[in-house]
């Protein structure tokens, strides 16, 4: 894929380090009791990032936001298995990335990234596209949240066109699956990979959508459900839930994949790990808890607006 438009790569860097920016102070205001790091590290082959993550806070108990922009002479196997055509070309990808895993089991994990990449080869075209998305793990399902999510959503892909939703809702129902289970990671939202079909400027605009739309969808849910009250029970729920997101990340995840077999920063690439998970071997939820529900109502792909 192509596009039509010419790309220029510092205006997305520009605004991803921008966001990453934004959003890490948004959530440092949110809950200043929280501890940070931050962390600036470069990359042997070329390029390098930030990583900023959150610890300890009163309502995120671990949140990861991370920049990064590496370059390479050659692509790793995930981005040449389906595009051999991309072998041999120099090539940069460059995105802010985050997960977020609040304390109390009845808020829900989120995700978010976005996305640019560009490979080069003398002679010929440049090959680019942006990709992308935002999701919603809850451990505790309230019809509320996932209206408003998805309404949320809806709404920030409807000036680029009839579909657009709904395609990309698809996409991440789909994407955010563990096959080995048979289980949704979570209630989706967004996702989309290989876009440049817009031309440069008109997808530069909709991932500037996603990725600013992003926190206005999730942190009127935070906002509604980190005073609820949970048991122990509760907690040790949303752990052994959480261990879900570990295998999917490590076992599924193309970013994950991506980053470690080009080399990436192994801590920046797993900071999207919950501080805390357990399993238990063939649990079961009884029949009727709110526990049960989860699988039987909110892990099952739907239409919410």
């Amino acid at each position: 894929m192509t596009g039509t438009a010419s790309p220029r790569i510092e205006p997305v860097l520009d605004y991803f380090r921008g966001l990453q920016d934004r959003i890490c102070q948004v959530l440092a205001d949110r809950d200043p009791s929280a501890a940070w790091v931050d962390d600036a590290w470069t990359r042997e082959e070329g390029g390098g990032g930030r990583s900023r993550v959150m610890r300890r806070g009163a309502i995120f108990e671990q949140a990861g936001i991370n920049f990064s922009h590496v370059s390479g002479r050659n692509l790793p196997p995930t981005a040449t298995a389906h595009r051999p055509a991309l072998a041999g070309r120099r090539f940069q990808a460059a995105g802010v990335s985050l997960v977020i895993h609040p304390l109390n089991p009845h808020v829900p994990s989120s995700h978010a990234n976005v996305r640019f990449f560009l490979a080069e080869k003398e002679g010929e075209a440049p090959v680019w596209w942006f990709g992308g998305g935002f999701d919603l793990t809850p451990y505790y399902g309230h019809d509320e949240d996932c209206i408003h999510w998805h309404a949320h959503a809806h709404t920030l892909c409807t000036p680029f066109g009839e579909g657009v939703h709904a395609r990309f809702k698809q996409w991440c129902d789909e994407y955010f699956y563990l096959k080995h289970r048979r289980e949704h990671r979570g209630i989706g939202g967004l996702f989309f990979d290989d876009l440049n079909e817009w031309g440069f400027e008109r997808c530069f605009e909709f991932v500037r959508g996603v990725g600013d739309g992003y926190l206005p969808g999730y942190l009127p849910i935070v906002d509604r459900r980190h005073g609820t009250p949970y048991t122990q029970a509760q907690r040790d729920f949303q752990l052994y839930r959480r261990g879900r997101y570990v295998e999917f990340n490590l076992l599924h995840d193309r970013g994950t994949l991506f980053g470690l077999q080009s080399g990436g920063r192994t801590e920046s690439i797993l900071m999207s790990l919950p501080p805390l998970v357990r399993w238990e071997y063939n649990y079961q939820a009884p029949p009727g808890s709110p526990e049960a529900q989860l699988l039987e109502r909110y892990l099952t792909p739907r239409e919410w607006v």
